[in-house]
């Protein structure tokens, strides 16, 4: 991969309807589009649940048909809860070409692999499907995107070899998180030898938006710099990062994308300290002392997601109440996708309580999460 190291994230374009996610803003992605190749990037990202299929569409209209093939690199996902089956694999491929406008990907991965899923892609041969469409010149390079620990990416890399690329979830404020695991994930990766593509480097851009205290330290090492670009070039810094994705939403994000990176300048010592220390003051936030140990979760007659939810409200707690889209789309995302349980269905049955080494109030706090999610 020989690109700049940013790539474009199809999945928060602007709309022309805030409340219905298809009615894509094209006229305002064309301009993003042309200033972004402009600046010499040709990185995009793309899937089908994103904008409910619209932006592989919005892709096809705004790059695929406005711009000769060899201009840009495109990446699309396999997308395992949209397959009911081994016999709908091709159904869905040759839409997703369509949907883009093209005959090929540049990238193909699974998408959201976990531990959970990792089964129903082996028995609907979702990997052999990946390498049958590569020798058929359907697809240049195959990979995942990974949502797990570092054991089952350990796992999985030793399983399946012929995967080339790992999309993970890498962030300055997720690098040492105890459930996220992004640097031990990004470890196993290295180990392996397999490139790294970064997703959510903003964290769904709570770290475009800080608290006071941690702002404050940022900008006074770097006046001119957005908040947000601190975050990109932590990712873009890393040694085996080969692409960081941004799910960019209006012009000014890629202005300020492209002001950080057309030049890029990996972080220097000094301000991976600064780094560091607005992060400690960011998660000093942490209002409920959950380790994420999960204890509370294996007796939950209500299979309700409790450190998950936990963590979306410490995120709050960090990031402020202007984060609190991100928050409940997070939440409906576990309840619904994931088939959690809601917070509301807790019973007070007191298991979890019992269970929990940090002697947290559970059944009060998910009352709260209810109130502040629900």
């Amino acid at each position: 991969m020989n690109a700049k190291k940013l790539g474009f994230g199809l999945m928060r374009l602007p709309l022309l309807d805030a409340a219905d996610s298809t009615k894509i803003d094209y006229e305002t992605v064309n301009g993003m589009v042309d200033a972004f190749l402009k600046g010499g990037f040709t990185y995009f990202d793309t899937a089908a649940p994103y904008h409910g299929t619209y932006s592989e569409i919005a892709f096809r209209e705004c790059v695929a048909k406005r711009y000769p093939r060899d201009a840009y690199t495109i990446t699309d996902k396999l997308s395992l809860h949209m397959v009911s089956g081994a016999d709908k694999l091709e159904e869905f491929f040759a839409g997703q070409l369509e949907r883009c406008g093209v005959d090929y990907f540049d990238i193909y991965l699974l998408h959201a692999v976990s531990g959970d899923r990792l089964g129903e892609a082996e028995r609907i041969g979702a990997f052999e499907f990946m390498a049958k469409k590569k020798a058929e010149g359907k697809i240049r390079h195959i990979g995942f995107s990974f949502h797990d620990t570092a054991d089952v990416l350990d796992d999985l890399l030793t399983k399946h070899p012929e995967m080339e690329y790992v999309q993970l979830q890498l962030n300055y404020i997720d690098w040492e998180d105890k459930d996220v695991q992004s640097r031990a994930c990004y470890e196993v990766c290295a180990r392996h030898g397999k490139p790294v593509i970064v997703m959510e480097p903003v964290k769904g851009g709570l770290l475009a938006s800080v608290a006071p205290e941690a702002e404050a330290v940022l900008q006074a090492a770097a006046p001119q710099a957005s908040i947000a670009s601190w975050a990109v070039r932590f990712a873009a810094s890393l040694e085996n990062v080969v692409m960081v994705l941004s799910g960019m939403s209006t012009p000014e994000q890629v202005a300020d994308n492209l002001a950080s990176m057309r030049d890029f300048q990996p972080l220097t010592v000094a301000e991976s300290e600064t780094l560091d220390k607005a992060a400690q003051i960011v998660k000093s936030k942490e209002s409920i002392a959950c380790t994420a140990c999960r204890y509370c979760v294996a007796g939950c007659p209500q299979n309700i997601a409790i450190p998950d939810y936990f963590r979306l409200m410490n995120q709050l707690s960090k990031f402020g109440d202007t984060h609190i889209g991100h928050a409940k789309w997070n939440y409906n995302h576990t309840v619904g996708e994931m088939g959690k349980g809601k917070a509301s269905a807790c019973i007070a049955c007191g298991q979890c309580e019992g269970q929990c080494p940090q002697h947290l109030p559970i059944i009060e706090l998910l009352q709260k999460v209810a109130g502040t999610l629900e």
